[in-house]
This record gives structure tokens, sequence and C-alpha cells, in this order.
């Protein structure tokens, strides 16, 4: 009897790997389901785990060309003696790729030893995630921006996600605008205290654009950060984002979609070490993106808030749930962290005042 894993069985994935240029033979499977967004097996060869094998979800990314040759570009540059790489195996035919019948396939190499975590109480994993992204953008900080295609367009953009939110608003129905109403005066509140910041003057870099704290991998053995994870939304942006993501997800040890709110904290000696992780690689922010961070660490949860609770009014399109409120209360969590890191503004630019010299 086949083994089925998620929507395939492990004959069709074995088929998958045939067109890529690995050591032809019959590989086992894991299914990873930590992601949202797209289908992740962990691939085996008599019981060694050797390559990352994803399924891209075409749906939420639409240019499968544009975004593969981001990270191609990307992962080239994404090597140092403190960065670990990570490798694409083409596929038969060359490209970054295969285009299969059953949707877009990709083949990375896997890293020995490594795990991630999801939240954190540790201030070392936190000053680890720091000193990380802080290496990501270092690296990266000679690439062209103009080489990179942004994988989905808009995807941190305020007004975007404010019309993509009255047009559900406007769709959904009696009842899930009664069960939302509260996130639904929230969102109308932010959006106003939001919409002042302006990022004209804020360089351009080629980020991450989804630095939760599980998109890093981390060594086993050592607990050191060895590299990102996940650059499907690799593309132009501000600095500010990724640290307002990472932020969101390191200084909270609650889950995203935590039900009890009186879990969801803002812890500041985590802070403190994750900023000391990005200051341990010297200056590479100018004065303005330094003052930009703490919107970012406002700005980050609150539009992740405001997409979950957009998907929620649309009927759970976009985002994988596991139950039908899911999506509300991923809202509400972050919702709740957003207020937190308003409250804590002023503690935030005092520490970063400090450490990163603005």
């Amino acid at each position: 009897m086949a083994i089925v894993l998620g929507n395939y069985s492990e004959d069709e994935l074995n088929t998958i790997l045939k067109e890529f240029k690995i050591a032809p033979k019959k590989y086992s499977f894991e299914s990873l389901t930590a992601g949202y967004i797209n289908d992740t097996f962990l691939v085996y060869s008599e019981e060694k785990p050797l390559f990352i094998l994803q399924r891209v979800n075409q749906n939420v990314f639409q240019n499968i060309e544009g975004l593969m040759m981001n990270i191609y570009r990307a992962f080239k540059n994404l090597k140092a003696k403190d960065y670990s790489q990570i490798k694409l195996q083409p596929a038969l035919s060359g490209k970054a790729y295969l285009s299969h019948k059953t949707g877009y396939w990709r083949v990375m190499t896997y890293i020995v030893n490594s795990t991630t975590h999801d939240t954190t109480t540790k201030p070392e994993i936190a000053f680890e995630a720091g000193r990380i992204i802080a290496k990501f953008h270092i690296l990266l900080a000679p690439e062209k921006v103009t080489n990179y295609v942004d994988t989905i367009p808009k995807f941190h953009d305020l007004e975007l996600r404010k019309m993509q939110f009255l047009a559900a608003l406007a769709r959904a129905s009696e009842e899930k605008k009664k069960i939302a109403k509260s996130a639904i005066l929230f969102s109308e509140e932010m959006l106003i205290k939001l919409a002042v910041m302006n990022d004209a003057e804020l360089p351009l870099r080629v980020c991450h654009n989804d630095t939760k704290l599980n998109n890093i991998l981390f060594s086993k053995e050592t607990q050191k950060a060895l590299c990102l994870i996940d650059l499907d939304t690799l593309m132009t942006g501000h600095f500010h984002y990724d640290f307002g993501d990472a932020t969101r997800t390191i200084v909270n040890s609650a889950a995203e979609d935590e039900q009890n709110h009186d879990k969801i904290t803002f812890e500041k000696h985590l802070f403190e070490a994750f900023v000391d992780g990005l200051a341990s690689n010297g200056s590479f922010l100018n004065k303005k993106e330094i003052q930009a961070l703490a919107y970012g660490a406002i700005l980050m949860p609150f539009l992740h808030g405001i997409r979950a609770l957009t998907d929620y009014l649309n009927n759970n399109i976009y985002y994988k749930i596991a139950y039908e409120n899911q999506n509300l209360d991923r809202c509400m969590s972050l919702f709740d962290f957003t207020k937190k890191a308003l409250a804590n503004t002023d503690y935030m630019n005092s520490v970063l005042s400090d450490k990163l010299k603005f």
C-alpha cells in the first residue's frame, strides 16, 4: 500500500524527483506542515535527510520564473563563514525549478543538524536571530534591487491592504462581521494611525519580507543561527519590514493564533538581545532606517493581522487553516501584540538609539 503525504503518494513524489539532477534512487519523505502557503517535504535516503522538496503555490506566487530567479541570485550571495549556504538542485531541463502537471516544484539542499523555533524565551536565540538577519542584509547589500522582481506586488503596502480589507468587509456576511466586530473596529482605528509614515526617503533593499523566527535555521548542536529560509517573498523592501516581522515573533513567546491574550507579551529582554544581535555585525543601517524600526515593529503585526482578518472575511481563501475561525484567532492575536508594541514605542526608540546609535 502506497504511503500518502498530504495530497501526494511517495511514488508520485519520487516520480517528481526523477526530473531533477540528483542521484536516481527511491527516496522517502516527511511532510513538513509549518508553512501556510507551499507544500513542503523533507527528502530522505536510507533515513538520512538530504533535500527539501517543495511545491510552490502558484495561486499565491503567479510569477514563478521571477520568484525562482530571485532565489537563484540570492543563494549565490548568501554564503559566508558565519552564514550557511543553501543550493538549488536544477531540474533536468537546466532550470532552477520543474514545471509539472501537478504544479511547480523545486529541490534545495538540506542543512543537517538544523532546527527552527516558532517562539523563544532565550536571549541567546533572540541575539542570534538579530545577528543572522543583519548578516543576510549585509551579504545582499551589493545586489542591484532592479534585478529582483516583486513576487507579490505591494506585499507590505498599507493602502493596498486597506482596500482589500474594505472590499472583503463589503462582501462579508453579517454573521462574520458580528463575530469580528472588535477586530474590524481596531483595523479602522489603526489604518488612520499608521497612515502617517512616509518611507519615500528610506533606501530600497533586497529584503526577505517574512523574517518570522521559524524562517531562521539554527544549529541543533551550538544554537547558532545558520541562515534564513523560505525566500519566496524575497524582493525589494525597507529594512523595517524585516525588523518588524522578526520582532513580532521573537519578543512574544505566544503562538500566532493564541486565543489566551494574557500569554501574548512584549519581552523587553528579548527585544534588547535581538537588537544586540543586529548591532554585532557593525553599522549597516542609516539614521532614517533606524528611526523607522519602532514603526516597523507596530506596522508588521498589524499588516499580518489585517491580512488574516481579510482572509477570514473572504472565507479563508489564502492561508491554510486547521479550523474555521483560525484566521480570526490569528488576527486577534496579532492585533493584541500590535497594541503592546504601540505601548512600547518610546522604550523601543530608546533601546534602538542607544544600541544602534541614531
